[in-house]
């Protein structure tokens, strides 16, 4: 999306009918919700109506004066200090208002504090009931402030000519949504905003292939920085550290960002990430897992958020909501017997009220901001799909809302790029899509793990957890498929170790923990890792329907030859699993072999001996699964699941959407990209008969190439093949 304009008036603020509009509508917004929030309020009464509009005109006064210092002490104290400094600016303007304003008899904060929650909650129904959006609400003033700068009126979608506007770049990830899935919303009608642009002509869509293992992790880093050869799966055991790789602890995602950057990525040059993984080497990242260590951000980024009368407030309200609908679609679920599903209740509720509320308008607010400040390329994940999916299942009604619900934030951030000082193009793509299935333990009876053990004939001790002596070994894969996805942790990880004290510089690795979730405790590291016990015998992990395992005693992967000598039960049994449809093991000299119930193919030649394993995966199933094999840290043993005839897999975690191996509609990604940014033909691979990019790499350099093609970064050289 670029938008044409007209000339850019002379420089300076004005006021336009918009703005007046804006003021009148928040005002008498305003005035009705604290008017029945006090009505409601036992502690407040108010003796003159015209004393409500008084207030609220000091409430949005109050913003108007305060916003400066705020920016100020967020500058000094981060994101803390906007957090803090908002919330008590909000209460410290309202308790002023209602107590010394005539007409109004207060009693103590508490009192005022749950006018302003009530305040929030009527005025957030009172949009719904009206068809007004809650995301414009968060970004109201933001809106007006753009267009009052750009001098213009608030259906004016023009804003100045191309020509007196640099170019710009907005790349949107839809986590998790597959090709199939969004043209499914299409024809729903759940996505105007996407169906508008593709209807006018001014975007294409296509579809990319993500690469086993089709995991948030490996897709981001090879769209942000080039190269996935450092990310075997979503968490992995390092041979060279003696402990998992978990891509959802800051530390460990830095660590690997380290390892693949090379300083050049998509957002170099004055770029901003958003709520991403990596940072794709911007110069300012706001809520990224590899910086989190550095903080969310400058803290001047979130006073917008955190000040603003009622939007934080609105925020928690709303994401109380989300909570107990979880908790009813849920439950819905198993009253009329959907299948398949797996539980929905635990920690879930809570992390879905988080992402899907408050970060998403965190976010929106974030991403705004940058297009209004002008930064030259935005690049900003969205999990809130993603984390439904795998709860609910991808085509799920309570996903597909959740699909909807993004449409209207790209649908506002395409009215703030109108206003904003560059001619922003917006690209939407995905990371990877998800496929449906009962998960593996579901199937076979016993988690992923357990059955490793149990055909290793090794014998848990109490409690179903290892053996003796090896109760506390490093990193051992301790957690149980039905463990709540490390995935949906990351941004509440990120949040929590930006926040924290800084770790002592003797302690690097503590700066960048898991705080919470199931990977919290298998971190390890540090001065007291050489007093921990012996390495355990196996690791064992599942991203989606991917798994691999490795024997982290042994100094070198082993071969198949080798497993069979040391546990006879153990490859046999997995092939036998009727959950599992593929596995990989290791020749001597650097040979592949996949194994499957019928016969088996050698992933480097193509000689099949029996019924080809690899029969129903796709013709890009022997690439994905030998380049996969073959990286630095993938598993002695690499696992696919079963697919069957309708695409359905059985993930190796407690997921009923996944991703990570092949089958179904997981490996289909979206590329949706302005017309006018070509897609060469000569950069597409046939995978089943479809042309498209294969690859994060393939879909990083066509983005950089874009980046080149709007004079945002010198022309790259021509790709020499694969990295």
């Amino acid at each position: 999306m670029s938008v044409p304009a007209r000339r850019r008036p002379a420089p300076g603020p004005r006021v336009t009918a918009a703005d007046v509009r804006g003021a009148v509508w928040s005002l008498v917004s305003t005035t009705v919700g604290l008017g029945l929030a006090i009505w409601f309020v036992p502690g407040v009464e108010v003796t003159n109506p015209w004393s409500l509009l008084l207030a609220a005109l000091a409430v949005g006064l109050g913003d108007v004066l305060l916003r400066p210092v705020l920016r100020s002490l967020a500058h000094r104290f981060g994101v803390v200090g906007a957090l803090v400094s908002g919330v008590v600016a909000q209460l410290a303007v309202a308790w002023a208002a209602l107590t010394y304003l005539p007409g109004f008899r207060s009693g103590s904060w508490v009192d005022v504090l749950a006018v302003l929650v009530l305040a929030a909650v009527l005025m957030a129904i009172g949009r719904w009931v009206v068809g007004a959006s809650d995301n414009e609400y968060v970004l109201g003033d933001l809106l007006r402030r753009a267009r009052r700068q750009a001098g213009l009126p608030r259906r004016d979608r023009g804003a100045v000519s191309a020509a007196e506007r640099p170019a710009g770049l907005l790349v949107v990830l839809l986590d998790g949504v597959a090709r199939p899935t969004l043209d499914y919303a299409l024809q729903a009608g759940l996505t105007p905003t996407l169906a508008r642009w593709l209807g006018s002509g001014s975007h294409h869509l296509t579809t990319w292939w993500a690469r086993v293992p089709a995991t948030t992790p490996a897709s981001t880093i090879g769209l942000l920085h080039g190269s996935t050869e450092h990310v075997p799966a979503f968490r992995w055991w390092s041979r060279a550290l003696g402990r998992l790789v978990v891509t959802n602890r800051p530390a460990d995602a830095a660590a690997v960002e380290a390892r693949t950057s090379d300083g050049s990525g998509l957002l170099a040059g004055g770029g901003v990430a958003v709520s991403t993984m990596f940072s794709g080497d911007a110069a300012t990242s706001l809520l990224v897992m590899s910086r989190a260590r550095e903080g969310l951000g400058p803290g001047q980024m979130f006073v917008h958020f955190f000040a603003s009368p009622f939007v934080l407030v609105r925020a928690v309200v709303v994401a109380l909501g989300e909570f107990f609908k979880e908790l009813y679609q849920g439950w819905q679920q198993a009253v009329r017997g959907v299948e398949p599903r797996v539980s929905r209740l635990g920690w879930y509720p809570v992390l879905r009220a988080v992402t899907n509320v408050v970060l998403r308008d965190l976010n929106t607010t974030l991403v705004a901001e940058q297009l209004v400040r002008g930064a030259p390329v935005v690049c900003v994940d969205l999990v809130d799909y993603d984390e439904i999916a795998h709860h609910a299942g991808p085509l799920r009604p309570e996903s597909l809302r959740a699909l909807e619900g993004l449409d209207r934030v790209v649908g506002l951030w395409e009215q703030v790029a109108a206003v904003s000082p560059r001619r922003y193009d917006v690209v939407v793509l995905s990371d990877h899509g998800q496929s449906l299935g009962s998960t593996f333990e579901q199937v076979e009876g016993r988690s992923f793990l357990d059955e490793v053990r149990r055909l290793m004939a090794l014998r848990p001790g109490p409690h179903e957890g290892p053996r003796a002596g090896e109760g506390r070994s490093r990193g051992e894969g301790r957690r149980r498929a039905t463990a709540p996805d490390s995935e949906a942790w990351g941004p509440t990880n990120t949040a929590l170790n930006a926040l924290r004290p800084a770790a002592p510089e003797a302690v690097p690795e503590g700066a960048g923990r898991m705080l919470v979730g199931p990977d919290r405790s298998e971190r390890r590291g540090g001065p007291g890792a050489a007093a921990l016990p012996e390495l355990p015998e196996v690791a064992v992990v599942g991203s989606g329907n991917l798994g691999m395992v490795w024997f982290p005693r042994e100094p070198r992967r082993l071969t198949g030859d080798e497993v069979r000598a040391r546990w006879p039960a153990l490859l046999p049994g997995l092939v036998a699993s009727p959950a599992v449809g593929v596995v990989v093991e290791r020749g001597t000299g650097g040979a592949l072999r996949a194994h499957g119930r019928g016969g088996s193919r050698d992933l480097r030649t193509g000689e099949v001996v029996g019924q080809d394993p690899l029969t129903g995966y796709g013709s890009r199933a022997a690439a994905d699964l030998l380049r996969v094999a073959d990286l630095e840290d993938a598993g002695d043993l690499v696992l696919v699941s079963r697919v069957d005839e309708v695409g359905m897999v059985h993930a190796f975690e407690g997921l009923v959407g996944s991703h990570g191996g092949l089958g179904g509609a997981q490996n289909e990604a979206v590329l949706l990209h302005p017309a006018h940014l070509a897609l060469p033909d000569d950069e597409l691979e046939d995978v089943d008969g479809a042309r498209m990019l294969v690859g994060a790499e393939a879909v990083h350099r066509r983005l950089v190439a874009w980046l080149g093609d709007l004079g945002l970064r010198p022309a790259a050289p021509a790709a020499e093949g694969e990295p």
